[in-house]
């Protein structure tokens, strides 16, 4: 089982950004946790971080070429703005689960609107770095059960 981990926008900058939302773990240090939650899952697990919407969107574009198993996603801030990223996503066929360490719904207005909302099959956010843990499991048992 092929599971893809995005991280978007700013994400490259967990451990130095807002450690009183963030915490103090870096990105590498996340990506090594999922990776390792994914082996005793029976997943292969592969990290994709970038600061540019198109990037964002052509890995996502190769995601469904490779025919990968699940997505895992925490945009950021595109999140709330970025319909592209979005149509992007709903060329999958796969499970789609959002992540997002902190909880969006305790923040800033725009914060609690996701545009990605309406194609994924679940959100998880306001568990610091369990959040990404919480999305694998979503995933692998949603690949398991045969769910798109």
């Amino acid at each position: 089982m092929n599971i893809l981990v995005l991280h978007g926008i700013n994400l490259n900058m967990f451990g130095k950004r807002d450690p009183a939302q963030y915490g103090t773990t870096t990105l590498a240090e996340i990506n090594a946790s999922v990776s390792a939650l994914g082996k005793e899952l029976g997943a292969h697990v592969e990290a994709f971080q970038t600061n540019f919407e198109g990037a964002m969107a052509e890995r996502i574009h190769q995601a469904h070429a490779d025919g990968v198993h699940a997505v895992i996603i925490n945009a950021g801030a595109w999140t709330h703005y970025s319909y592209g990223i979005r149509d992007a996503l709903a060329i999958l066929k796969c499970p789609i689960i959002e992540v997002h360490m902190s909880n969006v719904h305790a923040r800033e207005a725009f914060r609690h609107v996701s545009v990605f909302a309406e194609i994924v099959k679940g959100q998880i956010c306001g568990f610091g770095t369990d959040s990404y843990l919480m999305g694998l499991r979503a995933a692998v048992s949603a690949v398991q059960a045969g769910q798109p």
